[in-house]
């Protein structure tokens, strides 16, 4: 641990202390599986001494290249438990990309299948880490399943401190440019008081539908949810139809969806109310929205949508513009559905003139973030970083506006990338 901070707590004991409360609840689903709290964290506690028995110690940074399934959710709550480096690549990304961020973490291990391993390997230049496949034991390694059932179900969550590292989040944006914003434990410890404060956040007994990747944005919710008492259940892919039935079925209470997959909805629905009563928040973010394709998709799933505004530098949202936000914004307003909103509970949001100075109500600036949520910086990049943080804050280059209400209404997104196929 890093002498120059102060303790913290370990989100992963956060999720701990959950287990006691709702032991035999179901904390993960997906299509064919169903694991409760205690499960998961016997499995967690298994997957933690697992690695340690492989020679991993913390710092050390573990990948992940798999699309949405519960193991993940297993290795995210190991890693927090450990103080390993979670250093996870979306799994649409093609081998060669992969193969650089494996090398550029230096993770020592990699959990991925036998099939994305075998396409992954050749572009991997540095040295190889050790790969653990979900489907079968290879390389002279067993399986994961295997892995999980030699090891002891014993583990206590190691002491952290606010600075140390949690976890490398990838991202390119429009510069193509390979970078990892480094997140700490300060930073998702403020991730998750941000997202339960909330007044629509999750509670005990709610379902969080994960579909997009939980390697990224949508994996945020994973440990504040756990922290709830609440069911993620996870979506392996993102098929309109299929998508909403489950959605119904299920009985899913909270989601989200980039703009992308609500246009893939919108399309399918063709403008037709789609009642689904358990439903109490979808929230959207990643890229812009239309406020008429808003207004649509107010009509179509009725009063449960929420936007938030982020980056994986300021570990998630800084702003919201809430479910009372839309609907006053139908009402009296529509303009302000263009809005990304106010800034949430510890953000400091603020939108500046080129020398810093806060800019006044109507005049355009650039929005920089500040507070426990921003991120240490870019692995191993102390250029790039020097160009986004500065004193503290954290240069987002989005040009925007604030209204005389406080809400933030970004006019030109000078880093935009495309958010397609609903990833």
């Amino acid at each position: 641990m890093s002498d120059s901070s102060p303790e913290v707590v370990n989100v992963g004991l956060l999720v701990s202390r959950s287990t006691r409360l709702y032991r035999d609840r179901v904390a993960v689903r997906s299509a064919d599986r169903s694991m409760t709290y205690g499960e998961l964290e016997a499995r967690s506690n298994r997957l933690v001494n697992a690695l340690l028995g492989l020679g991993l110690r913390r710092g050390d940074r573990v990948g992940v290249y798999l699309p949405n399934c519960p193991e993940i959710v297993e290795l995210e709550l190991a890693c927090f438990k450990a103080a390993f480096v979670k250093a996870p690549m979306n799994s649409r990304l093609s081998p060669v990309e992969a193969g650089a961020m494996v090398d550029n973490s230096e993770s020592s291990v990699v959990l991925t299948s036998s099939q994305r391993a075998e396409a992954c390997r050749p572009h991997i230049k540095g040295e190889a880490p050790r790969f653990i496949f979900i489907d079968k034991a290879a390389d002279g390694m067993p399986s994961y399943e295997s892995l999980l059932a030699a090891a002891s179900d014993r583990f206590e969550p190691v002491r952290v401190r606010r600075d140390d590292l949690a976890v490398l989040h990838y991202t390119s944006g429009s510069s193509g440019v390979l970078k990892a914003a480094m997140q700490t434990f300060g930073n998702r410890l403020a991730q998750m008081r941000k997202f339960l404060v909330q007044g629509d956040a999750q509670r005990c007994g709610d379902i969080i539908g994960l579909v997009g990747p939980i390697t990224h944005a949508s994996g945020m919710q994973i440990m504040p949810t756990l922290a709830s008492g609440a069911t993620i259940r996870v979506f392996s892919s993102f098929e309109p139809q299929r998508y909403m039935a489950e959605m119904k079925a299920e009985r899913v209470t909270h989601t989200f969806l980039v703009p992308t997959m609500i246009n893939m909805l919108l399309s399918e629905l063709q403008g037709r109310y789609k009642p689904m009563p358990d439903l109490k928040r979808l929230s959207y973010g990643a890229a812009p929205m239309a406020p008429a394709r808003v207004l649509q998709a107010m009509d179509v799933f009725g009063p449960v949508l929420s936007q938030g505004y982020g980056a994986g530098e300021t570990t998630s949202g800084v702003c919201g513009l809430t479910i009372d936000d839309h609907l006053r914004a139908r009402a009296v307003m529509p303009d302000r559905l263009a809005s990304c909103g106010r800034p949430y509970v510890e953000c400091m949001v603020d939108v500046v003139d080129a020398e810093g100075a806060i800019v006044d109500a109507g005049e355009m600036g650039e929005i920089v973030v500040s507070g426990p949520d921003v991120f240490a910086g870019y692995w191993r990049a102390p250029e790039l970083t020097a160009e986004v943080l500065k004193d503290g804050r954290y240069h987002t280059g989005d040009i925007a506006r604030v209204d005389d209400e406080g809400y933030i209404y970004i006019v030109d997104r000078v880093k935009d990338m495309v958010i397609s196929g609903g990833f």
